[in-house]
């Protein structure tokens, strides 16, 4: 049975107590049964550990590669029901906030859990447009990089650097200090977002423009020329408001779970936003709608996407943009994107990838093959397209994704350090390895003359400018 002191963690943490819930476990190595109190769903893993062989026995743990079934934390920030395609942000439905809302109002909405007041939103919208100046000694910092380092390098660099400006930060129990952390990444990872970009073209780096809003803003550090005053098209400064909105929270994934396991050290803000950003740096979490233009590209026509769909049916090729690890319907922020499509093609020059994407989307969703595996487009197989539209690069598709979920990083970082049951992140492994083993002398060891790993290689010589 549940102790006291379990059930009262329940309830204090906003979770219903256990009453009649319960699982009755009969551990067959001993026949002895266990009642482990059920709460939301869940029994907690530490309950696992009174069943045991013997009192000298550590006690069960539970197994879970990558945390497929395994709730680590309590939030209130985004709800996912996957199996019906629902997303909702502090109970307000994706569709309503996309239509409505700007993507600083939901940055608000996430990081305070409502929706701000006329002159709360001023305010927040004030010091987040007065903070995206960064110090000039960053500025040099990117300047030391190699003229072709990747720009998700230089992110994750920059806004690991940040902590070193402002180290008050570290007082992460300070309002004042949190507030001012949130406003600070939100408003100036769009500014060494541009920087990274510019530094790649050989562009000098364009400060921000307190005039335009927060998308019009990173459009202009990023292709402003010799224009005294950079405007965008207006359906384009929407169109990238609205992919910001959808991309800006989404429960636990990789990247949000490397915030909180990093945050859960106490370290400052910005240190464990850089988490978030090398998590999002690895292809399989950020690199997503990059793998979508190339598959586009390979097919070539629509002509060719029968042939494709049925290689990818004999595991030759691999559908890119189809699926989600947690949405099993169709992934609602691809339907809104695809909302704001013609209107990012009207202001751009054409582009036959569209047409491609398109087809192959149809033509997929008419297959029963892949229709009862639940391959749906998710965000990433239209949020590539539109990217290329807008005349970004591929490498910093990556980058681009950072700037809005910075925005959930903050929030859940917020709330984690809420949270009453914050513990420092310390999972538990099934140890694989030899024991008891004695030691040997190197003059007495045997095994192949060579270090074992792969050939050694003529260093290249240097480029130019090095």
């Amino acid at each position: 049975m549940a102790t006291e002191q379990q059930t009262g963690d329940a309830a204090t943490d906003g979770g219903p107590t256990t009453g009649s819930e319960s699982l009755t476990v009969t551990d067959n190595r001993t026949g002895q049964s266990y009642e482990l109190p059920i709460t939301d769903g869940t029994v907690r893993g530490m309950d696992l550990r009174q069943i045991k062989v013997s009192e000298d026995d550590f006690g069960l743990m539970s197994y879970d590669p990558a945390f497929t079934n395994t709730a680590a934390c309590r939030s209130a920030i985004t709800d996912i029901d996957g199996e019906r395609g629902i997303l909702q942000h502090r109970g307000y439905p994706i569709e309503q906030l996309c239509e409505r809302s700007s993507f600083l109002e939901v940055a608000y909405l996430l990081i305070f859990g409502e929706l701000p007041t006329g002159p709360q939103l001023d305010r927040w919208v004030y010091d987040i447009t007065h903070h995206t100046f960064v110090h000039e000694d960053i500025k040099q910092f990117f300047e030391g990089f190699r003229y072709d380092a990747h720009p998700m390098g230089m992110l994750l660099a920059g806004v690991g650097a940040l902590s070193t400006f402002y180290p008050d930060a570290k007082q992460i129990g300070d309002p004042e200090e949190r507030y001012m952390a949130a406003v600070r990444l939100i408003a100036k990872v769009p500014t060494l977002a541009a920087f990274s970009y510019r530094h790649n073209m050989g562009l000098p780096y364009v400060y921000p423009d307190n005039d335009l809003a927060f998308a019009e803003n990173f459009l202009s550090m990023m292709f402003k020329k010799t224009e005294a005053k950079y405007n965008p098209d207006p359906r384009l400064a929407r169109a990238l408001d609205v992919l910001f909105i959808l991309h800006a929270d989404h429960e636990q994934n990789c990247s949000t779970s490397a915030v909180r396991g990093v945050g859960s050290s106490g370290v400052d803000p910005y240190s464990a936003v850089a988490a978030g950003v090398a998590a999002l740096y690895g292809p399989l979490h950020g690199g997503a709608n990059e793998a979508v233009l190339g598959m586009l590209r390979r097919i070539e026509s629509v002509d060719n996407i029968p042939g494709f769909l049925e290689r990818v049916k004999n595991r030759e090729e691999k559908l890119m943009g189809f699926g989600h690890r947690v949405y099993k319907n169709y992934d609602p922020r691809a339907r809104i994107i695809q909302q704001h499509m013609d209107e990012v093609f009207e202001a751009t020059e054409y582009n036959s990838l569209v047409e491609i994407a398109r087809e192959l989307e149809k033509q997929a969703l008419d297959d029963e093959y892949f229709t009862s595996r639940k391959l749906y487009p998710n965000v990433d197989f239209y949020s590539g397209i539109i990217y290329e539209a807008l005349e970004i690069p591929p490498g910093m598709f990556t980058v681009i994704f950072a700037i809005p979920r910075t925005a959930g990083w903050v929030a859940q970082w917020m709330e984690m350090n809420d949270d009453l049951e914050k513990k420092i992140s310390r999972p538990r492994q099934i140890y694989t390895g030899h024991r008891d083993r004695d030691y040997v002398p190197v003059v007495e060891r045997e095994g192949p003359e060579k270090i074992v790993g792969p050939p050694a290689r003529r260093p290249k010589r240097p480029r130019r400018g090095a």
